[in-house]
């Protein structure tokens, strides 16, 4: 009801947070572009699940457009929520088998995790002040 003031660290704290995941997961994208064949594993890993291989081009949407998005600061949100689905099918299809801890201790998957927990936190608080298009 009441818009609160909101502090220059929360708004460059969006902002950085906002640049950051659009900018790894935009260069995991243009890896994409650049080695087509990558794209061929994940229409084969999507048969081997029974899901359709046409929605290997999906991985455009979560690695190219919603890192552009991100980056831009317009609809940051619905970008948030591409990059978490994008995320989410990457752990399923990729990365199920690695679900545990390593023999250090860590999970195995902390990027992957850390991607798709800023995409989920971006979904929810937006792209601050410093977004072309706020929301």
């Amino acid at each position: 009801m009441f818009e609160q003031p909101v502090s220059f660290s929360d708004a460059f704290g969006k902002l950085l947070l906002r640049l950051s995941l659009g900018i790894m997961m935009l260069l995991h994208g243009v890896a994409k572009i650049l080695h087509p064949a990558s794209i061929d594993f994940i229409a084969a890993r999507l048969t081997d699940t029974g899901l359709p291989p046409f929605l290997m081009h999906g991985v455009y949407v979560g690695e190219i457009v919603a890192p552009l998005m991100l980056i831009s600061g317009v609809f940051s949100r619905v970008a948030g929520v591409l990059v978490t689905i994008n995320m989410g099918f990457a752990i399923f299809l990729v990365h199920r088998a690695q679900l545990l801890l390593n023999e250090h201790g860590g999970w195995q998957l902390e990027l992957q995790g850390m991607y798709l927990a800023c995409g989920l936190v971006i979904a929810f608080i937006g792209g601050g002040r410093y977004a072309l298009v706020r929301d």
